[in-house]
């Protein structure tokens, strides 16, 4: 009787304290390789298509420190197995196997950014992207025109059509989804500014918005001075006025600028020099952000036709010749 008492009595016991002992281990983090840290997270890429045993011998191979039958088990155990999630994760001090189940069954990936800063042109976008960490570089080697195709949008010109914002993109991510979210993001705010127009505006088409909202970009930071400047240029452009913008003459120089725009520059004539030809330049210069596209398209009602900077990020807006010549000795000659 009392051998059989133990036969019944010690399997229980070695189930209670075996379930004990897994309670105990669902709480207790995990040791992770040597030099994991939360600013060193460890990384581990689950494949598509992976089952519960690859996921945990891909666990325990990539720095997860924890024999993967037992990783394995947990898995099965907690009846997610088949929910777990592939793509590219990141696992930092302190990750137990319960909030590590929970992190690849929600597919809650690593997280790239990567910041497009207002006022870039095409060249400055996609030199960040390239040098973005942990993307994959899928546009190396290509042309812009076959950047642009690859991201949807075959012979449109690439300068001006990303909008300016921080994207957020997984882990190892191809570089041209950024670009194609950015492409995105700016054909979506082109299309509510253009749509909110002003019904006077001497603009024709969205693209011509898009142009004029990049020299408004470049012209001024300064919140408060954009829609002025929108005016003067809607004003010019109404009367056939040349724009005489100096953003767009440094556009058209190219990277030979060497930061210093000289009288012949303005006299030299290119398709960007808005002193020698009328009208908008043929694209933008400039990755506009929204304050600008609604500034072009939404222009301060002025009777000005100049403007001249002061010195300090703000401009003298000016109706006349005389008072603009007046502007300029006093903020440019310094007279």
């Amino acid at each position: 009787m009392r051998l059989l008492k133990l036969l019944v009595v010690f399997p229980l016991l070695l189930a209670m304290v075996a379930a004990v002992a897994g309670m105990w281990w669902l709480q207790q983090p995990l040791p992770l390789a040597e030099g994991t840290s939360e600013q060193k997270p460890l990384s581990v890429n689950i494949a598509p298509g992976s089952s519960a045993q690859t996921v945990a011998d891909t666990l325990t191979a990539s720095g997860v420190n924890t024999p993967s039958v037992l990783l394995y088990a947990w898995f099965r155990f907690s009846g997610q197995a088949r929910d777990i999630k592939a793509g590219m994760y990141e696992f930092a001090p302190g990750v137990t196997p319960r909030t590590l189940l929970s992190k690849l069954v929600r597919g809650e990936q690593a997280l790239r950014s990567v910041t497009l800063l207002e006022g870039w042109n095409v060249r400055q976008v996609l030199q960040a992207v390239r040098n973005a960490p942990d993307l994959t570089q899928d546009i190396e080697g290509l042309s812009q025109d076959d950047i642009m195709a690859l991201i949807g949008y075959p012979g449109r010109h690439p300068e001006g059509r990303f909008f300016p914002d921080t994207y957020r993109v997984v882990a190892r991510a191809p570089a041209s989804s950024v670009l194609k979210q950015a492409a995105q993001a700016m054909e979506q705010r082109l299309a509510q500014a253009w749509a909110q127009r002003d019904s006077a505006s001497p603009l024709r088409t969205p693209d011509e918005a898009l142009v004029l909202a990049s020299i408004i970009e470049k012209e001024t930071g300064l919140e408060s001075d954009r829609r002025r400047i929108g005016g003067v240029f809607s004003n010019r452009l109404r009367i056939g006025m040349r724009l005489q913008t100096d953003p767009s003459v440094i556009y058209g120089l190219g990277e030979g600028f060497d930061g210093n725009l000289r009288r012949d520059d303005l006299q030299t004539d290119t398709a960007y020099n808005t002193y020698t030809r009328a009208g908008l330049p043929p694209t933008p210069i400039a990755m506009p952000g929204s304050a600008s596209l609604f500034a072009a398209v939404q222009p301060a009602q002025t009777n000005s036709i100049y403007f001249v900077a002061r010195g300090d990020g703000s401009s003298q807006f000016s109706a006349t010749l005389e008072e603009h010549n007046a502007a300029v000795q006093r903020y440019i000659l310094r007279r």
